[in-house]
């Protein structure tokens, strides 16, 4: 039975844990999510020496989980099997070890919780396997959020943890650290430290917390060349190959390249109102106005051209036709391209 996380959430925290669990999908958040608190939840402290079994993917089999699944708890009314990486179990795609969990599926014991955590991919729901999980397990798919709807997710995972989000903060946070729900939630519970309940995050607040330089960041680079600032763009490529460690090139030139993108995406919509646009591709509607600015500035044909530019560039980064050019050479090459055409 397909279940969202949240309704599994709060129907654990009134105590209530099912037979089997199977979490699965392309984002590992949510499956971290749920199976860390069946973990601190499920049992408590003095049971779980004798009744809760963590096994790895890699180091088990289907059959030895069946194993543990069918013992009886000591001295408690339950126990707790979790099988994390449970993907990586040798023989998980064996018909006849698909066929022991089938038969468990079917009549699980009752004083056992089993979880398999099955990260990054996903079972063939019209196979048998599939099928029964989904009728007879507690089946979760943790699918990726999509790009566009990162600061959505953002706004809202604060709201969760008491906290409220300034326009453009959660942008923020969505062009610097990108689609990783872990990272993120990582780094805000870091920057909730002080904070009171309700209070809003601003940019200022993510920039000291987070440490990112106020004056000499990706996305003062981004802005500088939005604006057509050649010189101000120079200075801050200048101070990136003279810290590295402040802003890797790669990653920077990837967003880069998603700034064109979202500019290409502005172009290709007439007629879209800008609210509607900025949820289609992901801006906070008060970022918008960056964009739509940047947009007046760069005509498509200057889009289509930054965007290549930004390709090679990529391709001599990596070691490919760059010939002698170190980093300054290549950033300066770029920014030339980019704000001379």
């Amino acid at each position: 039975m397909a279940q969202t996380v949240q309704g599994i959430l709060d129907e654990m925290k009134k105590g209530v844990f099912r037979p089997l669990y199977f979490l699965q999908g392309e984002e590992p958040f949510y499956i971290d999510q749920l199976s860390n608190y069946i973990e601190e939840n499920a049992l408590e402290p003095s049971e779980r020496g004798f009744n809760q079994i963590i096994l790895y993917g890699k180091d088990t089999s289907l059959g030895n989980v069946m194993v543990q699944a069918r013992r009886f708890p000591m001295m408690a009314q339950r126990q707790l099997v979790v099988v994390r990486e449970a993907q990586e179990i040798s023989d998980f795609n064996k018909k006849e070890s698909q066929d022991l969990l089938q038969k468990y599926a079917e009549n699980p014991v009752p004083s056992t919780i089993l979880v398999f955590a099955y990260k990054y991919k996903k079972l063939d729901g019209r196979k048998e396997l599939g099928k029964i999980l989904d009728k007879k397990a507690v089946l979760v798919t943790s699918e990726k959020v999509k790009d566009y709807k990162l600061t959505e997710w953002i706004t809202a995972y604060l709201r969760s943890i008491g906290l409220q989000a300034s326009s453009g903060a959660a942008q923020l946070l969505s062009d610097h650290i990108g689609n990783d729900l872990s990272r993120i939630a990582g780094e805000l519970e870091k920057v909730r430290i002080g904070m009171k309940e309700g209070q809003e995050l601003s940019r200022d607040i993510i920039l000291e917390k987070i440490g990112i330089s106020k004056e000499y960041n990706v996305f003062e680079l981004q802005n500088a060349i939005a604006t057509r600032n050649l010189a101000r763009a120079l200075r801050i490529t200048d101070y990136f190959v003279a810290n590295p460690k402040a802003a890797a090139m790669i990653p920077n030139l990837a967003m880069l390249y998603n700034f064109f993108s979202k500019l290409l995406m502005i172009h290709d919509s007439p007629g879209i109102r800008d609210e509607d646009l900025a949820g289609k591709i992901g801006i906070h509607p008060y970022v918008f106005k960056e964009y739509r600015s940047a947009a007046g500035r760069f005509n498509k044909v200057q889009v289509i051209q930054a965007m290549h530019h930004i390709r090679v560039a990529d391709g001599q980064a990596k070691g490919l036709e760059s010939g002698e050019k170190d980093e300054k050479a290549i950033y300066r090459e770029l920014l030339i391209h980019l704000l001379r055409s």
